[in-house]
C-alpha cells in the first residue's frame, strides 16, 4: 500500500500516514478504496445550522467562528485550483464543510450532492452536519447516495456530557446523537464524530469518556479537535484568559491515552484543529500542527504502544 495523504484544504488540514503507522490515519485508508492519493475540498454548500437560525439557538456554539467552522471552504473548481499545484491527484472528495451540511430540504440537498459528485474527479461526497438535522426524508435521500457513491457524514457530537454541551449551547442532548448514530448505522451509513478536547469544565477522562461513547455508538472514523480559543467567538469572551492546555506535551499525552484505548479499526481523520496565527488567543501553539502531529506519533513510539493496544472492548 503507497504511503499517501488526504489534504482537506490548504490550510494543511490533512495528515499524511505512513504505511505500518502506529495511527489508523484517513489517508491511506481512502488511497486503498478509492485506488491512489485523494484530495478533501472543503466545500461551502451555502447551508446555515438551526442553531443560529432559531430553530435551536441563535449565534451558533460558542467556539464556532464566523464562518460556521468553514473558513477555508469555496466552491469545487476553486479548491481544485487552489490545491491542485501542491497535491497532484485525481481522486477528490467534495466536503460539504461550512455549517450543517443537511439542514434543507431533501430535493435541494439531492441537487447539490447530485451536482458535486457529477464532476469530474469527484469520487464521493462527505457532509458535516448536526445529529438533529437528519429527517427521514433526508435518512432517505442519503441511503440512495450511499448505494451508488463513496460516501460519509460528519456528526459534531463534541462532548458526551450534556452540561458541557449545554454551556456551550449545543443545542441537543445526547440521546439525540445517540439515536442519530443508530439510524445511521441501520442503513449502513458511515459516520464520523467530531470530539472538541479541552472544552471548559470537561477533565481528562470525560474526553476519554467522550471519544469511547462515539466509538461504541458505531463511528466508522473519528476527529479529534484541540479546542482554540479564537477571537471574536461567545467562547473567547466569556472565559477570558481560558488556556484549554498549559503545553503541547499535555495535550499529546492525552490524545495518545485516547487513541490506545479506542478500537484499531476506527479511522483517524485528524488530530489537532486549524486555526490561523493571527485569529488564535490561545493556546499559542495550536497552530503548529506539524509539531502536534508528528509529537503524538513520537509519543507512541515511545511508550511502544499504537491505536488500540490498550482497547479491551466495550
Amino acid at each position: 500500500m503507497s504511503s499517501v495523504s488526504i489534504v482537506e484544504n490548504s490550510m494543511g488540514a490533512g495528515f499524511y500516514g505512513e504505511a505500518g503507522s502506529r495511527i489508523n490515519m484517513v489517508g491511506p485508508v481512502l488511497a486503498r478504496e478509492l485506488g491512489g492519493k485523494t484530495v478533501k475540498l472543503a466545500i461551502d454548500g451555502g447551508f446555515t445550522c438551526p442553531n443560529r437560525d432559531g430553530r435551536a439557538g441563535y449565534g451558533g456554539c460558542s467556539f464556532c467562528s464566523a464562518a460556521g467552522s468553514g473558513d477555508n471552504a469555496s466552491d469545487i473548481d476553486s479548491q481544485i485550483e487552489l490545491l491542485g499545484g501542491k497535491w497532484k491527484s485525481d481522486n477528490y472528495i467534495a466536503y460539504f464543510q461550512s455549517f450543517t451540511g443537511t439542514y434543507a430540504p431533501a430535493e435541494e440537498l439531492r441537487e447539490k450532492y447530485c451536482s458535486a459528485l457529477s464532476h469530474p474527479g469527484i469520487k464521493g461526497i462527505a457532509v458535516a452536519t448536526r445529529p438533529d438535522c437528519l429527517p427521514d426524508d433526508v435518512m432517505d435521500l442519503l441511503s440512495e447516495i450511499r448505494r451508488d457513491h463513496y460516501m460519509w457524514i460528519e456528526l459534531g457530537l463534541q462532548t458526551a456530557r450534556d452540561d458541557v454541551a449545554e454551556s456551550f449551547g449545543r443545542g441537543y442532548p445526547l440521546s439525540v446523537y445517540d439515536e442519530a448514530a443508530e439510524k445511521l448505522r441501520s442503513r449502513g451509513i458511515r459516520f464520523v464524530t467530531h470530539i472538541i478536547l479541552g472544552l471548559p469544565g470537561e477533565t481528562h477522562d470525560d474526553m476519554l469518556r467522550s471519544a469511547l461513547h462515539a466509538c461504541q455508538a458505531g463511528s466508522w472514523g473519528l476527529k479529534l479537535h484541540l479546542l482554540n480559543m479564537i477571537k471574536g467567538t461567545r467562547m473567547a469572551e466569556e472565559h477570558p484568559g481560558y488556556v484549554p492546555f498549559d503545553s503541547p506535551e499535555e495535550y499529546m499525552d492525552l490524545v495518545c491515552d485516547i487513541l490506545e484505548r479506542i478500537p484499531p479499526e476506527i479511522v483517524i481523520h485528524r488530530l489537532s484543529a486549524d486555526a490561523k496565527a493571527e485569529d488564535l488567543i490561545a493556546p499559542k501553539w495550536a497552530y503548529r500542527k506539524r509539531l502536534l502531529i508528528n509529537g503524538i506519533n513520537k509519543n507512541l513510539a515511545g511508550r511502544g504502544t499504537r491505536q488500540g493496544s490498550k482497547f479491551n472492548g466495550f
